[in-house]
């Protein structure tokens, strides 16, 4: 039988996520005030809609029951989870995304550099600009925490390798599990959280918007950008 995190109830306020700013803030899922008006319009348009079909992404990964509607930043939570990494992430597979974040925006700005910074490398561009957008959420609950020294979770914190983190995380998952907070491995001091539940991610609202610049030679740099 696989092993089981210890549960922790939490209570974390301003948590940092940042997203590329190209993607939208306000779309379908804020518009429409019941899961029940979403499955008429995927009824009706979803299949022969492009625009329509690109924003639900893999919307039948979340149950219905989860699904967010008709509040502020709905389209930015569900996304989260309808457009997943189609290589996944350390708790999170192609197959439905995670609402990850850093529990200090110093930890969501390395988690952010470390993996824009690899996609830039594999495309071997070493010169870029990237607009980033800040969202803050608050949670509360109880979670399965990963922030122990417990060994037996060790290779679920691999900083190379998500294959254990990802058995774990989809075991957790159809177990009931509301997410995970964990120790970042990118940033020694930081802690962050792998929410499953769309519900779950309170109160978000954007918190600004940062300019990512790489130099070859240089550390890449952080500048916040003036409001808009």
């Amino acid at each position: 039988m696989m092993p089981v995190p210890p549960v922790t109830r939490i209570s974390w306020r301003d948590t940092a996520r940042l997203v590329p700013s190209r993607y939208p803030s306000v779309g379908l899922f804020d518009k429409v005030a019941d899961p029940d008006d979403l499955d008429q319009i995927i009824e009706l348009e979803a299949w022969t809609n492009d625009r329509v079909n690109t924003e639900l992404g893999l919307i039948h990964a979340v149950p219905r029951e989860e699904w967010v509607t008709g509040r502020p930043m709905a389209s930015v939570v569900m996304a989260a989870f309808c457009h997943p990494n189609p290589l996944g992430a350390r708790f999170s597979t192609s197959r439905r995304g995670a609402w990850y974040a850093g529990r200090q925006f110093e930890t969501a700005v390395a988690e952010s550099l470390f993996h824009r910074g690899r996609e830039l490398r594999e495309v071997g561009v070493a010169d870029a600009r990237l607009e980033m957008r800040l969202y803050r959420a608050d949670f509360r609950g109880r979670f399965h925490d990963l922030r122990g020294a417990d060994a037996a979770f060790a290779r679920a914190l691999d900083p190379d390798s998500y294959a254990a983190s990802q058995s774990l995380a989809e075991h957790l998952l159809t177990s009931g599990s509301n997410g995970i907070v964990y120790p970042c491995v990118r940033d020694p001091a930081g802690e962050c959280i792998a929410c499953f539940r769309p519900p779950l991610v309170g109160n978000v609202r954007t918190g600004g918007h940062y300019e990512f610049r790489w130099q070859p030679g240089v550390e890449p740099v952080v500048r916040r950008m003036a409001a808009r």
